[in-house]
């Protein structure tokens, strides 16, 4: 068998043809993509969201491998219901706002208003990641949404600084604020519609395996935090402690950092190809588990977007014919993709076990 025979496997679409190029150093394309055309009407993706919101459902063995374009669209999902909600938030406290003058409601609905514009871009790249992938960007557009997460942490950032900037400024200059029953209760409202969406972002988030869109539901929970700020703020005010609310803002800012830290990591370590060492041990026990495998010189993972794609360097037999060698690679991509979650492109080297030897 030839050293260094190389099988590049884009996914799944059973039931095609292989085309085979063989030659002294030949590589196999198999392309094989699972599609999950399941055609969903309005009620069951209804029911699939509030699921989610609620409290989610667990996915047995032969769902745990989504396919991209269904992941595309449950984050697209998530992000237009959660729009829609923050968007409610933000228009009944502004209604409070306008009769009311409270300055720290005011903040709080611009957080709310802002935190609704962070949908836009992740929207916008999740959009991106379903065009093809090209000779300029050999990988697609995965990357999109990574870069979106940038712009999450930036804004949960600005969040912080914003809440620290305003309670001083209510600190140095009390405001009297009429009243106060209704200020709490469109604090409550902010405070229970941030809090959904940030339930929501962050579970779907997980479960499609996309950083960004759990950073983005990390931010609404900072929202959430100002949101209840202006809560007990109100109920300060109410018995007399004028400066109750923006002490409480100045904490609600330093509880943001801590937030914002946790986004950092989250979307930090996807930039930097990071994956769970989890994954990494599962997808080496597929590979070894292959028949015919002799031993695993190499796996790396990496996530593009929400999806994961693996490089392996595996050993076989020195004797294999080159057709052996072939069946062996696929047997490991089948393998890989059925097994690790989110995995959905596979690129298997196949290398005699004397072949190390050879070379040093």
């Amino acid at each position: 068998m030839a050293n260094g025979d190389r099988h590049e496997h884009p996914g799944h679409d059973h039931g095609q043809g292989h085309d085979h190029g063989h030659g002294q150093g030949h590589g196999h394309g198999h392309g094989h993509g699972h599609r999950h055309d399941h055609g969903l009407g309005w009620w069951p993706r209804l029911r699939h969201a509030l699921s989610d919101l609620v409290g989610g459902h667990s996915h047995d063995a032969a769902d745990q491998v989504d396919d991209a374009l269904e992941a595309d669209e449950r984050g697209r999902r998530a992000l237009w219901i959660s729009l829609g909600a923050l968007v409610l938030t933000a228009a009944v406290q502004a209604g409070v706002f306008w009769f009311t003058g409270s300055v720290a409601l005011l903040g709080d609905t611009l957080h709310n208003v802002a935190d609704a514009a962070t949908a836009v871009p992740l929207l916008i790249a999740f959009w991106l990641a379903r065009r093809p992938a090209n000779d300029t960007y050999t990988y697609g557009y995965g990357r999109a949404e990574d870069l979106a997460g940038l712009f999450v942490v930036a804004m949960i950032a600005l969040s912080s600084v914003v809440a620290a900037w305003q309670a001083i400024d209510r600190l140095l200059n009390p405001r009297e604020v009429s009243h106060l029953w209704a200020v709490a209760a469109a604090g409550v409202v902010g405070f229970v519609g941030n809090e959904l969406v940030a339930r929501y972002r962050i579970r779907v988030g997980r479960r499609i395996g996309s950083a960004a869109l759990v950073a983005d539901g990390l931010h609404a929970r900072t929202d959430g935090f100002t949101s209840l700020a202006v809560v007990l703020g109100a109920a300060g005010v109410a018995v007399g402690w004028t400066w109750a609310d923006p002490v409480i803002g100045l904490l609600i800012a330093l509880a943001i950092l801590g937030v914002l830290r946790s986004a950092i990591k989250q979307v930090g370590a996807r930039l930097m190809d990071a994956v769970d060492p989890r994954l990494v041990a599962r997808a080496r026990a597929e590979i070894a588990g292959t028949p015919g495998v002799l031993g695993v010189r190499a796996i790396r993972l990496r996530w593009i977007g929400h999806t994961l794609h693996a490089d392996a360097d595996v050993t076989v037999g020195d004797d294999l014919p080159v057709t052996a060698g072939h069946e062996i690679a696929h047997a490991v991509e089948q393998r890989l993709i059925d097994g690790v979650p989110r995995l959905t492109r596979a690129v298997v080297h196949v290398s005699p076990a004397g072949a190390h030897r050879l070379v040093s």
